[in-house]
């Protein structure tokens, strides 16, 4: 047999095993400078990526790029805003006292919370009640002017000044007006009418300073105030911080009888 065209075996000689190690050692260890350029190389990818990442947000306009930022505050804002003005139109409504009228409950400048739901749904102003109202067609006859009063008496009662002890009486009842500005008498003008049905008579607290049913007695409606011209219950004095206080009815209007029917017929 020709022994040249045996394919030759591994050299298992004691060199060669030495010789074996080191070149496994040579092919594992990566050589120093190719290890360098694999890691630029994919800084340079890492830095690429982060390039193609921005690009596009910094090409956006720049209405785009404020409205990501402060879209949802300006969304909330209008909405709030449309809140407000729903509550302020039909829930409650803030109103400044303009004059000293109601001073001794109310003082000029204080800003009173008015419930406009308080005689919606069946409800109707009581005696004793604070209200807003619109006085176009009783206290004014051209345009509506908004006034701030106390009810004294509703339809069908009977109010007159004044008993022999200088009170108002209403269906016979005198009443304690612990309420009225300090040094004011109940009223310096007699009167004596019969409210008619969906009217009211109202007077101010400070009675020497107050132009209100009295001054309009010979005017259509005998001075008093139509219900649908009502805006609604003054329920809290909010400003200022100092003056905060709930407008309360006062405890002398639950005495005053109701009036018998067909008593003034």
């Amino acid at each position: 047999m020709d022994s040249e065209a045996v394919v030759p075996e591994r050299d298992r000689s004691p060199a060669a095993a030495k010789a074996d190690p080191g070149e496994r050692s040579r092919s594992v260890v990566p050589d120093r400078e190719a290890s360098e350029a694999m890691a630029a190389d994919s800084g340079d990818a890492d830095s690429g990526d982060t390039a193609s990442a921005a690009g596009p947000a910094a090409r956006l306009p720049a209405f785009t790029r404020w409205w990501a930022e402060w879209g949802r505050t300006v969304l909330l804002g209008l909405g709030c805003a449309v809140v407000l003005v729903l509550v302020s139109q039909y829930v409650v409504e803030p109103f400044q006292v303009p004059s000293g009228s109601m001073e001794g409950t109310l003082r000029v400048g204080d800003r009173v919370l008015v419930d406009k739901l308080a005689y919606r749904f069946g409800g109707t102003p009581r005696r004793g009640d604070v209200i807003v109202f619109n006085g176009e067609g009783s206290f004014t006859q051209n345009g509506g002017t908004d006034y701030v009063k106390r009810v004294i008496g509703i339809g069908g009662d009977r109010v007159t000044c004044c008993d022999p002890r200088g009170r108002l009486t209403v269906n016979g009842h005198p009443l304690d007006e612990t309420y009225l500005h300090p040094g004011d008498s109940p009223s310096r003008v007699p009167f004596d009418i019969v409210v008619p049905q969906g009217r009211l008579w109202v007077m101010g607290d400070h009675r020497d300073d107050s132009r209100d049913s009295r001054d309009h007695l010979g005017d259509p409606g005998g001075g008093t105030v139509p219900v649908g011209r009502v805006i609604g219950r003054a329920e809290w004095i909010a400003w200022p911080v100092g003056h905060w206080t709930r407008l309360r009815r006062p405890a002398a209007f639950a005495a005053i009888p109701a009036v018998p029917a067909g008593a003034h017929g």
